[in-house]
């Protein structure tokens, strides 16, 4: 398995106790959780079951048909036949009589896969499995509980921050994260697909570290054969992955695609007011669930941008699959089967690579730190605008790494394919910005213009503008 090392090494560990456990897992749509489970304890699950896709062409019959797949997944499992079950709490009755019949003191391990499309519209779905875990399950040493679900609000509300009958009950959760460019260059070459960092730098940029995505990638073609292959083809296997991808993980997907498009047009992001404002919404808790659950299942993050008051958060897109599809596959209807490789020096492509970068860079500010020699040092990262007014000329910075050390790393972030030339009136322009910033910080904080690139920086009369270098394969580091 590709990464993942201290994921397993919890879960065997909670294994390996003489305790009840309840492990909850979640994350992104595609990003392996599923997997994780499959090969971490291959050949150790006792009873394994997996939710149906919500049908809503189907609404009332939902419950029925969960209850009926869940009573197939006992039969297959080792269940003697009976009576089918009518309700949840039936459901996992029929579970702890069959774990109890073939109980022989060793662990018995319950794997419980996309555990929110279980709980239906009034299915006391929940209720039932509380039931289930604290009369029952719970006290039995030898029993582990693994849960998993893409629809991460319902995993947080639900289970690890719920309030009732279920507080405190999950005894260890897993947010499982997209690869990093380390792990991409390991997936890739396990997979006998030869790409240079340069490229796998521009694969993450389009499938966002996702391995469902990466596997796609076929090693016969270069990179923008296999984005043209994967999305622009005619009939290319992700190319309605978008749609799917939100009708998987949201109740009313429609309010979420409309703040994530928002979202896609401005790098730095928008406040609540904003976002409001400019899609036309009614302040409440509609829009307050829709920002939660982007948040909660990583399409987004919420930050406060350096200068700004802690009452006015942004939220900023950081889904660069969504970021990639938003920009050139939503309206794309050209039929143009080869349209990467007959536009990828095209500007549209260039820009888009240039503000994924960002991105890039954001998702993997650890392997910065460790180049700039910091790890140990308490960090935050936000990038910082302000508007030119009659005083002075506005700004803009890419990445402030802003320590607790009395430095700011002032980033620039080029994304190059060759060495990075300053130029005068981009010399001029850093030490503006340096001047601009330094009248928002404290006289003591230094500022450092840090250049990140991918192939260097050339040296010339300019060049001694920036303090720190950091190349691309400083940000493939573990």
């Amino acid at each position: 398995m590709i990464g993942r090392k201290k994921e397993i090494r919890e879960l065997n560990k909670l294994y390996d106790r003489n305790s009840a456990e309840f492990v909850a897992i979640y994350g992104r749509r595609r990003v392996g959780k599923t997997f994780l489970v499959d090969e971490t304890f291959a050949g150790r699950i006792t009873f394994r079951h997996a939710g149906l896709a919500p049908d809503v062409s189907d609404a009332k019959g939902q419950l029925k048909k969960q209850l009926e797949h869940f009573y197939k997944s006992l039969l297959l499992q080792g269940m003697t036949e009976g009576a089918k079950p009518k309700s949840w709490f039936d459901a996992f009755f029929l579970l702890e009589k069959h774990l109890q019949k073939i109980d022989d003191g060793s662990r018995q391990l319950v794997f419980l896969d996309e555990m929110p499309w279980l709980d239906t519209p009034r299915s006391s779905f929940i209720q039932a499995f509380e039931g289930f875990w604290n009369t029952w399950a719970c006290h039995r040493k030898n029993f582990m509980l693994v849960v998993c679900g893409s629809a991460n609000s319902w995993i947080l509300d639900n289970l690890i921050n719920d309030h009732g009958g279920l507080y405190d009950r999950v005894t260890y959760e897993i947010k499982l994260a997209p690869f990093t460019l380390a792990e991409c260059e390991e997936f890739y070459k396990s997979n006998d697909i030869r790409l240079s960092r340069y490229d796998i730098v521009q694969s993450y940029m389009v499938f966002g570290g996702i391995p469902y995505y990466m596997r796609y990638v076929d090693g016969e073609f270069s990179l923008a054969q296999n984005i043209d292959n994967i999305f622009f083809a005619k009939n290319a296997k992700l190319k309605d992955e978008y749609d799917r991808l939100f009708a998987s993980v949201f109740t009313n997907p429609e309010s979420e695609k409309s703040i994530v498009d928002l979202l896609s047009k401005n790098n730095a992001g928008f406040t609540r007011k904003e976002i409001i404002e400019k899609l036309h919404l009614s302040e409440g808790a509609g829009i307050s669930k829709s920002l939660k659950a982007l948040i909660a299942s990583d399409f987004a993050v919420k930050y406060v941008p350096f200068g700004f008051s802690r009452r006015e958060p942004h939220y900023k897109l950081t889904d660069l699959f969504c970021i990639f599809y938003l920009r050139f596959l939503k309206d794309h209807d050209s039929g143009n089967e080869k349209f990467w490789q007959q536009n990828s020096s095209a500007q549209s492509l260039s820009a888009w690579r240039g503000l994924a970068f960002e991105n890039v860079c954001f998702n993997h500010v650890e392997q910065l730190k460790k180049a700039l020699g910091i790890s140990g040092v308490i960090t935050r990262a936000s990038a910082w605008s302000k508007r030119s007014d009659d005083d002075e000329k506005g700004a803009q910075i890419d990445l402030l790494i802003i320590r607790n050390d009395n430095v700011i790393n002032m980033c620039e972030l080029k994304f190059y394919s060759g060495e990075y030339d300053v130029n005068n009136e981009y010399y001029r322009t850093l030490l503006n910005r340096e001047s601009l910033l330094q009248k928002y910080v404290s006289p003591k904080t230094v500022i450092r213009n840090t250049l990140v690139t991918t192939f260097g920086l050339k040296k010339n009369e300019y060049s001694n503008v920036f303090s720190n270098v950091i190349l691309l394969g400083d940000l493939f580091q573990e």
